[in-house]
């Protein structure tokens, strides 16, 4: 997709985009293209690969091989939100993620899994209160 069509997600200084740390750039580009409905930019060099959104609109993922394997819990993580969490749960599994939680967390109304991508980083999908969709 060229440059021009896509929207980026703006900041107050510019453009956010989301980087992941991986082991193997196609594995990875294979795995978030999948669960995020994203694509491919340009082709892989040797340390990163961009994916955008398909409809051209929001955050770029830029995925960044790097030598060392993850070795602690996640300080910042991508939130998945959806109205079927045992849906999207087994489709992202399916896509290659690995469940971290054996049963659903529950609080104030949200429900949540937490999953790992093929290379150990966290993320969760969450079902919201139904009221949420509604805002």
């Amino acid at each position: 997709m060229p440059e021009h069509s896509r929207t980026p997600q703006r900041y107050r200084g510019g453009e956010l985009v989301i980087v992941i740390d991986c082991a193997d750039l196609d594995r990875s580009a294979d795995f978030w293209t999948d669960a995020l409905g994203y694509l491919r930019e340009g082709s892989a060099g040797k340390i990163y690969q961009t994916l955008v959104p398909a409809d051209g609109r929001g955050c770029k993922i830029l995925l960044q091989r790097v030598p060392e394997q993850k070795s602690a819990k996640n300080r910042l993580h991508l939130d998945l939100r959806t109205t079927d969490l045992a849906t999207e749960v087994e489709r992202v599994l399916k896509a290659g993620a690995s469940l971290v939680t054996e049963q659903p967390i529950a609080e104030a109304e949200w429900v949540w899994h937490i999953l790992a991508d093929p290379d150990g980083n966290e993320f969760c999908i969450l079902q919201p209160p139904s009221d949420y969709w509604q805002s």
